[in-house]
């Protein structure tokens, strides 16, 4: 009304007041916008505020064109309900933006201390830390920049803060101009490749990694420190995760009853967690070590509280123990993880290796066919293909044992008319290399040499290794089960081996330390029975493929089962009585391929020769 005081007074102001306050009192109510905190207004705030302007434009309206308060004249003009509408909605929302700014400029004061992080991923995950690390007054972290692969949004600003491109030009400035000492990798699904770049170039610019854990585990409970975590060597090997979706494995397992030997080990503790998913009747868990196996007990009572777990303490070399354990249980399928594993150990005690994973192996497979097991799974290493120590041995023996007796029971059950059948009992071998995190493994060995300030121990500046993640092992045994028919050996297509020295710099770039300078690598010497590299098949075996592209079936030379038997009772005999390079000649009787490196046994293989 250009501000024409006369004209304010020819309408009823104290009734307009008082209408007003009541239809924004009761909109509020309605609308909830009490309820958002000042500080952290956002979005929904914003438009729960743009709700509450609106309906109450709309009811001004209505009031006025209904003639409620005044029967001849208009009370609210649309022009007034218009400006109202804009000018309360800005006030409104300038009141919060500037509370928000307010504690946002007295925050940013008090983080002149904090550590400045830069955060990988403008998405959602990013965000959502972002806004996490910003509302919580006691993280010691600030979030300065984002990083972002490519340079689409490169420039541009996110939430106020500037997006940079993740190459190497970028993190210095990051590092430079932001001084920033943290990059915080909110991306779940970022290649190995790029999180090794990531890491190196960071690690020679003094920024350190962290990742953050899934944003569903601990959105409901708030943000804090624990939620990161530092990155693991793990995540940086350059080899695609396997992943296996095999319906047939839950229907192969449901309702029936599993027994796992080794059960307290690595491989078998994770074979156990995966098995309890599918649905089985029961699971039987076998060891000989107690305190392994009863926190075992313990983990699954709280993961399968309705499972019936059994944990039976035995040695799969005691027969009648096994016996006993099959009569009482009656497993229908049997997962076989039980062995002595460690090189050096079995090179400096081959009785015992034999004792343990031959023996062992076909003690147990015996009474798994005299019980009609449905499958045996047994699990082997790379250390069994051409074999230059004790303990692939070992585990060849234990392969062909197994192979050899499928063979002689299958042929047996076509003989009996069961032409087309396959036999009750079926026996498939898993192989597979080394597995990161397991007991005794090279990493776990690194981690702690490192807590004590090095230096790290490694063989020989060449030995490479193929390397897998525990799941992925324990997924092959269960994919074996379900996709063998019996006589198979699966392997896995590892990818490329790593580098063991480079695999120990790595971990010290990661430390924060210099390899060279700050903690120094020393090259100890090839171990007894220690190969430079491994061999997933034999170079005279074929494979064949199978539904997966990683999958492999390897084809081996098949043994009559009459005289592998006859060799392997004169080999355990031998090693009944601790004869101990009696024991070995007799392994390289049976495995010819069975060459010794920088062992003492190396001698049999000239004496074979001259031979």
């Amino acid at each position: 009304m250009n501000f024409d005081l006369d004209a304010f007074r020819q309408y009823p102001l104290a009734t307009i007041v008082w209408v007003a306050i009541g239809v924004t009192l009761l909109l509020s109510l309605l609308f909830r916008t009490y309820t958002g905190i000042v500080r952290y207004t956002s979005v929904a705030d914003i438009g729960r505020i743009s709700c509450l302007g609106a309906f109450c434009a709309v009811l001004y309206y209505y009031i006025d064109s209904s003639r409620i308060l005044a029967p001849n004249r208009d009370v609210f003009p649309l022009s007034v309900i218009v400006i109202n509408f804009f000018i309360s909605t800005v006030i409104w929302l300038s009141y919060r933006l500037v509370v928000k700014w307010f504690f946002r400029f007295y925050w940013r004061k008090s983080n002149e201390n904090k550590i400045r992080a830069a955060i990988y991923n403008t998405g959602h995950c990013g965000l959502m830390v972002r806004k996490g690390i910003a509302e919580d007054r006691n993280v010691d972290i600030r979030v300065v920049a984002f990083l972002e692969n490519g340079w689409a949004l490169a420039g541009k600003r996110l939430e106020g803060l500037p997006i940079y491109s993740a190459c190497t030009a970028s993190l210095q400035r990051l590092a430079k101009q932001e001084r920033v000492k943290l990059l915080i990798i909110a991306d779940e699904q970022i290649e190995p490749a790029l999180l090794n770049e990531l890491v190196d170039q960071c690690v020679a610019l003094n920024i350190r990694v962290q990742k953050v854990l899934p944003v569903d585990k601990w959105i409901n409970t708030g943000w804090n420190n624990n939620q990161l975590k530092d990155v693991n060597i793990e995540d940086l090997l350059e080899r695609s995760v396997i992943e296996i979706q095999n319906k047939q494995i839950s229907r192969e397992l449901e309702g029936k009853s599993v027994l796992v030997t080794g059960a307290a080990g690595s491989i078998g503790s994770e074979l156990v967690r995966q098995l309890v998913k599918q649905n089985p009747g029961a699971v039987i868990i076998c060891d000989k070590a107690e305190s392994p196996l009863y926190e075992l007990e313990l983990e699954l009572s709280d993961i399968a509280p309705d499972l019936p777990v059994v944990p039976f303490i035995g040695n799969v070399c005691d027969r009648n123990r096994m016996q006993q354990l099959f009569e009482i249980y009656n497993p229908s399928i049997v997962y076989h993880a039980a062995a002595y594993k460690h090189v050096p150990m079995m090179e400096k005690n081959p009785s015992i290796a034999v004792l343990n994973n031959v023996m062992g192996t076909k003690v147990l497979a015996e009474i798994a066919v005299q019980f009609d097991v449905e499958k045996f799974v047994m699990v082997s290493t790379d250390k069994a293909v051409n074999p230059t120590n004790v303990m692939g041995a070992s585990k060849r023996i234990a392969e062909i044992f197994t192979q050899s007796y499928n063979h002689y029971l299958h042929d047996r059950f076509q003989k009996m008319g069961n032409v087309g059948e396959v036999p009750p009992t079926r026996f498939i071998t898993t192989r597979f290399g080394n597995v990161l995190g397991s007991n005794g493994s090279v990493i776990p060995r690194f981690k702690k040499q490192l807590e004590h300030g090095g230096p790290l121990t490694v063989t020989h500046p060449d030995i490479t290794r193929y390397f897998m993640t525990i799941p992925e092992a324990c997924q092959l045994v269960l994919e074996a089960g379900a996709m063998g028919h019996g006589g198979e050996i699966f392997v896995f297509d590892m990818g490329m081996p790593v580098k063991i020295s480079d695999l120990a710099k790595k971990m010290i770039r990661m430390s924060g330390k210099e390899p060279g300078k700050d903690i120094q690598i020393i090259y100890s010497g090839l171990r007894p029975g220690e190969k430079l590299y491994e061999e997933l098949l034999n170079t005279a075996e074929n494979t064949m493929p199978t539904y997966h592209e990683k999958i492999l079936i390897a084809r081996v030379r098949e043994y009559d089962f009459m005289e592998v038997e006859e060799s392997i009772k004169q080999l355990i005999n031998s090693a009944h009585k601790h004869y101990i390079t009696p024991t070995v000649a007799l392994m390289k009787k049976l495995v010819p391929e069975f060459i010794s490196k920088n062992s003492a046994y190396e001698q049999l293989d000239k004496d074979k020769i001259k031979i």
